[in-house]
Formats: structure tokens, C-alpha cells, sequence
């Protein structure tokens, strides 16, 4: 049973806000586990039940077995990873993170460039659902359909 997605991700009683400086600590050592692909440290950073949305249409990873196992695909595919936050804004428990990615396919040595955007609902100073949206194609790929790319 998935808990309705319109409602909040906290809690009564859990603080509901998050300053600037901590959530750019919090999105910092986001970087650092995503790069690395630490699976210990990504799934610290999120609560025990955490959702986690790769895309909006996109059934959720629940949990930290569902996070963790998504870590060790992202390894088996990716090389060379960079990921850069380019600008955060904080509302109350929400932090809203602006992002680009670039890596090289495991498989096929392509470079790829990903752009998109972070929704992190931050519930004491975890992440209780992360829901992201992106854009991603060939490196070289300037223009044209992005789905091609």
C-alpha cells in the first residue's frame, strides 16, 4: 500500500524546516553517493520509508532495500559520473534542486548528458521522498528529438 502522494512527507510533530546551508550539506553528500555510488551513504541520507520517483509517471523505490538496489544497477551501468548541482531553493521542508549529470555507458562507451531537476521533502534532516524529472541524451547530440539521442 503506497501512502497517498499528495500528502506531505512528515509526520506529526517532525520539524518542517530545513535551512539553506543544510540542505546544501544534505545535497552535497547526495553528490558524494551518487558519484561514488555508496550505497550505504545514499541510503543514510534517506528516511526508512523514503520514496523515491525517478520521473513523474515512474512507479516509486520504497525503502532503503529499493534505493540501495538501485545504487548497485546505476554502478553496473554508468562509469565516470559527475554530477552537479547548479542551484537550490528551500521552502519549509522542501528543497528544490537544479542539476546536471554527465557519465559514460559501461556497455558502449557512450558519453551521456543528463539535465534535470530535484524535489527532495526533507523530514528530520532525511529525505523522506525524492521525486526527480530529467532530460537526458548522447553528449554529442545538440538539438533534434532528445528520445533519438
Amino acid at each position: 500500500q503506497l501512502p497517498d502522494r499528495g500528502a506531505p512527507a512528515r509526520g506529526p510533530g517532525v520539524a518542517v524546516t530545513i535551512g539553506y546551508a543544510d540542505a546544501g550539506d544534505l545535497l552535497a553528500a547526495f553528490v558524494r553517493a551518487y558519484e561514488t555510488f555508496d550505497g550505504e551513504l545514499a541510503v543514510s541520507l534517506f528516511s526508512d520509508d523514503a520514496e523515491y520517483h525517478e520521473g513523474p509517471f515512474s512507479a516509486p523505490m520504497i525503502g532503503h532495500n529499493a534505493i540501495r538496489a538501485r545504487w548497485l544497477e546505476l554502478a553496473a551501468s554508468r562509469d565516470q559520473v559527475e554530477l552537479t548541482i547548479e542551484r537550490h531553493l528551500v521552502s519549509g521542508d522542501t528543497v528544490v534542486a537544479i542539476w546536471h549529470l554527465g557519465y559514460v555507458g559501461r556497455l558502449g562507451g557512450e558519453h551521456r548528458r543528463v539535465a534535470g531537476i530535484f524535489v527532495l521533502e526533507v523530514r528530520d534532516g532525511r529525505i523522506g521522498r525524492l521525486r526527480a524529472w530529467s532530460q537526458e541524451r548522447r553528449a554529442d547530440t545538440v538539438g533534434g528529438d532528445p528520445a533519438a539521442g
